[in-house]
């Protein structure tokens, strides 16, 4: 279940925010930011309020301006959850993170018919597990998952790709007891490349709902961007 957690700092949206633009990928509308004839793509799957909130396109120059073409998708087609509209529980009903992960899977394809050899993606919050499934089922080649929702023991043990997991000491949906279990298991598979790190004194959804004026909140957001770019910048290649 998802908790409130997920549905705290809601953001204000604003389509015009970011360096980029907005166009049809795969069929969805994507905000996309970066050369779009470069060799590595990155896709990021976002909150439950989508990808018109300003930190996250923010977040998405800064991977585009490390040499990355970034696609961030709608996949909740226009309608990010709104805490006075619906409850929770209700809007998942119609975004759940398994329809959407099938609505990506175009995406992929599309992007990699433009010409990129690999595709790395980072899932926040509910976009968490998105990306995991997109990994276990081959449509990606690296991942991050950023304070996830729904990422269970038994999706880390079917990963193989490399994967980096970035938590908050202060987490309902992923406490660090949970992400303690997912780096023992990924820690046996010596295979698989892992990194799995706890930031203390920040609470879930800190990466991307944080206030500009905060201080502390935005060099807490920071390293954890600096953390996921090295993880890209390592394994995409």
């Amino acid at each position: 279940m998802s908790g409130p957690q997920c549905c705290e700092n809601p953001p204000t949206l604003n389509p015009a925010s970011g360096v980029g633009r907005t166009e049809k990928v795969g069929g969805l509308d994507c905000y996309v930011v970066g050369a779009p004839d470069s060799k590595r793509a990155i896709l990021l799957a976002s909150d439950v309020f989508g990808f018109e909130a300003p930190n996250f396109r923010k977040l998405a120059d800064k991977i585009a301006a490390a040499g990355f073409y970034v696609v961030v998708p709608d996949y909740i087609y226009g309608d990010p959850f709104v805490p006075e509209k619906t409850d929770i529980q209700t809007w998942l009903k119609s975004h759940s993170p398994d329809k959407i992960t099938e609505d990506v899977k175009p995406v992929i394809d599309t992007i990699k018919s433009q010409g990129a050899s690999e595709i790395g993606a980072a899932g926040f919050c509910l976009g968490a597990k998105v990306v995991v499934q997109l990994a276990n089922s081959g449509f990606i080649q690296v991942a991050v998952l950023l304070h996830p929702s729904f990422v269970t023991v038994d999706h880390i043990k079917e990963v193989k790709v490399p994967i980096s997991i970035l938590g908050a000491e202060n987490d309902q949906m992923s406490p660090p007891e949970l992400l303690k279990q997912f780096e023992d298991i990924l820690t046996a598979k010596s295979e698989v490349a892992s990194h799995v790190k706890i930031f203390p004194k920040v609470s879930h959804g800190w990466t991307v709902r944080y206030s500009v004026e905060d201080e502390a909140a935005v060099k807490a957001a920071n390293e954890a961007h600096g953390d996921m770019l090295e993880w890209f910048a390592k394994y995409v290649k």
